[in-house]
């Protein structure tokens, strides 16, 4: 059996690739440069992206679709989805996993729109579809406080008390890959979350756990975090969508989900087993 891993690089794609040949598969990795993708060489690399995806798609039995990197226009992103659905579906591809959002879960504006645009794309394609719906990614710390924690060993953060259930991105691709190779999974949409809702304050010491040393929590206000954010390198308009996303959990905090448990039959990994993975890139 072929799989067809679009977004292949990606934080969570690498995971996908690596999961898929642990399981025995042949794997197909989707980028646009196989030069520089740093993938195993057991990877089949092809050169591309989604646009133009014909190719790829020969000879493919199932794919994981990315759909976070497409245009935000809702209408395009959809259209780009059926697109390529219909040349996978004329292709002789069966089933399809797409990786979107708990935006689309939860229907917040400004990213429900254009997912949940490419799940209806991919829903009447005429393909066997598992949605995989994660909610905060623990990986996106290491923008957000990486370089305080290497430099000073401090965690510095607006909304202190609000809390979050970020999730292990191994966690996520472990679930995809669960929904390509196992049977039960068409049809269904798993939103997943972390397995424990902690405060930043409680995030920032379990980061500490997972490295073995004690971390510094200071406040920040909302200016102060989204410069601190912006002087990181993260985008203004994405430094803003993340800090937006940490004043909605201040006001409504999110849930521990029990998808991830379901399918994988283990809880997930802690956010100190997430330190504990990347304490290279936190020191």
């Amino acid at each position: 059996m072929t799989i067809l891993v679009t977004g292949a690089t990606g934080t969570v794609g690498r995971i996908v690739v690596d999961r898929l040949l642990e399981a025995g598969q042949h794997v197909r990795a989707l980028t646009r440069n196989p030069a520089t993708a740093g993938l195993p060489a057991a990877a089949e690399m092809v050169t591309g992206d989604l646009a133009g995806a014909a190719a790829a798609l020969d000879g493919v039995d199932r794919v994981y679709y990315l759909a976070g990197v497409l245009d935000p226009d809702p209408d395009l992103a959809g259209e780009q989805a059926g697109a390529f659905a219909r040349q996978a579906l004329a292709s002789g591809v069966t089933r399809v996993v797409t990786l979107t959002g708990q935006a689309v879960t939860v229907r917040r504006p400004g990213s429900y729109e254009m997912l949940r645009a490419i799940e209806e794309a991919i829903e009447v394609s005429g393909l066997d579809w598992t949605h995989v719906r994660p909610g905060e990614f623990a990986v996106n710390k290491l923008d957000l406080w990486g370089e305080s924690i290497r430099a000073e060993g401090v965690v510095r953060s607006a909304f202190p008390e609000a809390l979050g259930v970020p999730i292990h991105e191994a966690d996520i691709a472990e679930v995809a890959v669960a929904a390509l190779l196992e049977d039960g999974h068409a049809g269904r949409a798993y939103s997943l979350s972390g397995p424990q809702a902690l405060s930043h304050r409680e995030q920032a010491a379990a980061v500490g756990e997972g490295l073995g040393r004690d971390l510094r929590f200071e406040p920040l206000t909302f200016g102060q975090a989204r410069a601190a954010a912006i002087e990181a390198g993260i985008p203004p308009e994405i430094a803003d969508y993340m800090l937006g996303y940490q004043a909605e959990y201040a006001e409504e905090p999110p849930e521990v989900l029990a998808d991830v448990e379901q399918v994988l039959g283990r809880p997930g990994r802690t956010l100190a087993q997430w330190a504990a993975d990347h304490r290279a890139d936190l020191s």
